[in-house]
């Protein structure tokens, strides 16, 4: 392998001669062998660091702060980076110190040595276009990190929002499907009163409609950037003009509504929105678990269990017990869900962790909330592909099921009151005799009325009772 050499504050290093990164990049390397995932991952961030790059150059350019012919090589080099060129160049850990400047200037020496190369220039040639005196001009790691780190957390939760939305959309149409189904609704695992497994599963999607919109709310405040205040929020080494000129370029890149904080240095401290954002995934997740938990109890079975619906087969249970077969598909969402609530308190650990005018954990925060996004976005994806949309129902055990229930007795409280019902109940339970035979018998009401009352479609809606006498 041939090498060419470069030069920062503690010396001289040898860089392969076909990276496009360079000697900071190589130290950061060396230094920060924590997990094996590279920045690079996560693609959203370094099309957003792309994005914050050429927003910068451009509005240098504007304010006659970067010479036109760099500018445009920046630029040029930017878009190619955003457009996912050179991602195998973007070889940072995710979890590294200095408060994401390693990502920064792995982005800055990226750029600058494309830029080199589009000049007409070989790489590592910075006095044509340096890392940090052209590709930097205007900006910290303090401004650039965060607001490419929001940039990228919108387009992530923008992608698990669609698939929030396709999930929904999935469990509205069992919804319709399971209609007609009568099934027995339970609290404490006890029975309760009867239900449609189309209402259970109705209430499955507005659920999580509903965390859908939460996200919406969360991402919104991520709109908010601190570009322009450099270090600490001051705008050190800026022009007056360049924090609001550099704002919109960014607008006009990404597309995005994005604003600029009222006070620089407060938003460059301050890591809340990334806190509320995390709150809203574990929202997502818990309520995800939840249903799972539902899914794989009324699945159970299949003689033995609750066995009111059946989980698509997609492979063989066990090593040991011929047949079984597991409900897998809802197992690994629970464990996505587990490791997005996890990550919720590593994010809000880090978060309280920030000193003064900076937050030097936001590299955690960023692979914890990119992670949780991006495990939550396959999880879903996987189980409505694989279990969610072949779910079929045993009507008519579900139905048997409501026949053989003492839950039946709550719909004869308004004609009986509660304590002869309750009597009622109770003697079905240890007679083994069914509620019907029971009213009957004691002559409490007639069998047109029973029949009405005792009619479990009927129970599934409010409806107006005969007053008790």
């Amino acid at each position: 392998m041939s090498y060419r050499e470069e030069k920062d504050a503690l010396g001289k290093r040898k860089v392969p001669a076909d990276a496009y990164y360079g000697i900071q990049t190589i130290r950061a390397m060396e230094n920060f062998q924590v997990t094996g995932i590279s920045i690079a991952h996560f693609t959203h961030l370094i099309e957003a660091i792309a994005c914050v790059k050429k927003a910068a150059a451009m509005a240098n350019m504007e304010l006659d702060l970067l010479p036109e012919t760099i500018g445009t090589a920046i630029i040029r080099a930017a878009e190619e980076v955003r457009n996912g060129r050179f991602n195998e160049h973007f070889t940072v850990d995710v979890i590294q110190g200095g408060a994401g400047t390693s990502v920064n200037m792995n982005a800055n020496e990226v750029i600058a040595n494309r830029a080199l190369e589009i000049m007409g220039h070989g790489r590592g040639r910075y006095a044509y276009c340096h890392p940090n005196n052209h590709v930097n001009l205007s900006q910290s790691t303090n401004d650039v990190y965060p607001t490419a780190l929001r940039i990228a957390a919108i387009w992530s939760g923008c992608d698990l929002q669609k698939e929030l939305r396709r999930l929904t959309e999935a469990f509205l149409a069992k919804g319709e499907d399971f209609g007609d189904v009568i099934k027995m609704g339970r609290t404490q695992l006890q029975d309760a009163v009867p239900m449609t497994l189309g209402q259970e599963f109705t209430a499955f999607g507005v659920t999580i409609g509903e965390d859908e919109q939460r996200l919406t709310e969360a991402l919104a405040l991520l709109l908010e950037i601190n570009m322009g205040g450099t270090a600490i929020g001051t705008g050190i080494n800026t022009v007056p003009e360049y924090a609001a000129s550099v704002s919109e370029k960014l607008r006009d890149v990404t597309g995005l509504p994005l604003r600029q904080s009222v006070n620089l240095i407060e938003a460059s401290a301050d890591t809340g929105a990334y806190v509320q954002l995390s709150g809203i995934l574990k929202r997502i997740s818990v309520k995800l678990s939840k249903i799972c938990n539902d899914l794989r109890l009324l699945a159970s079975g299949p003689y033995t269990g609750f066995r009111e619906i059946n989980l698509p087969p997609v492979q063989p249970g066990s090593s040991i017990m011929p047949g079984k077969v597991n409900p897998v598909i809802p197992e690994m969402l629970n464990q996505v869900c587990f490791q997005v609530i996890g990550n919720d308190l590593t994010i809000s650990f880090a978060a309280e962790g920030g000193q003064l005018q900076l937050n030097v954990f936001e590299p955690i925060i960023a692979f914890n909330l990119f992670q949780s996004m991006e495990i939550l976005l396959n999880g879903c994806y996987i189980f409505n592909q694989k279990c969610l949309r072949g779910i079929t129902v045993n009507a008519e055990h579900c139905a048997q099921m409501v026949r053989e229930s003492p839950g039946l007795v709550t719909a004869l409280v308004p004609y009986l009151g509660y304590e002869h019902a309750a009597e009622l109940a109770a003697r079905s339970l240890a007679e083994k005799r069914s509620l019907y035979e029971l009213v009957v018998e004691e002559g409490l009401l007639s069998e047109e009325e029973l029949e009405d009352i005792l009619d479990p479609r009927k129970m599934t809606a409010p409806r107006r009772g005969r007053p008790r006498e």
